[in-house]
């Protein structure tokens, strides 16, 4: 059985740090990609982020790049969102998703985890 997840969202002030988990089971870390979207309240749910399987090639929107670093522990099975200098526009549920080919396209995404809220305040 398949299972994504996450852990690790709360509440920041804005330039704040957060670090996401994302534990999956029934598979490994080699045999997909893992995507973060986030979804805002009233907004449409999009990719944030990614890290493939076979090379850990890693993707970033242009809102995270620079400021969001993904990493994954093949040991652990997880895979990490570190995300610093948060903004408020950085408010949103965060999803993690078994996202092939890192496609960030929610229809091609196999499973979801249960999302984490991240909070920044300013």
């Amino acid at each position: 059985e398949v299972q994504v997840v996450e852990s690790g969202g709360g509440e920041v002030q804005a330039g704040g740090t957060l670090r996401l988990s994302c534990a999956v089971s029934g598979f490994t870390l080699d045999d997909y990609a893992i995507g973060w979207f986030r979804q805002a309240p009233g907004k449409e749910r999009l990719g944030v982020s990614c890290i493939n399987s076979s090379h850990g090639s890693t993707y970033y929107d242009d809102s995270a790049a620079g400021r969001f670093t993904i990493s994954r522990d093949n040991a652990q099975n997880t895979v990490f969102l570190q995300m610093n200098d948060l903004k408020p526009e950085d408010t949103a549920v965060y999803y993690c998703a078994v996202d092939p080919h890192c496609a960030g396209y929610v229809p091609r995404v196999l499973y979801w985890g249960q999302g984490t809220q991240v909070t920044v305040s300013s």
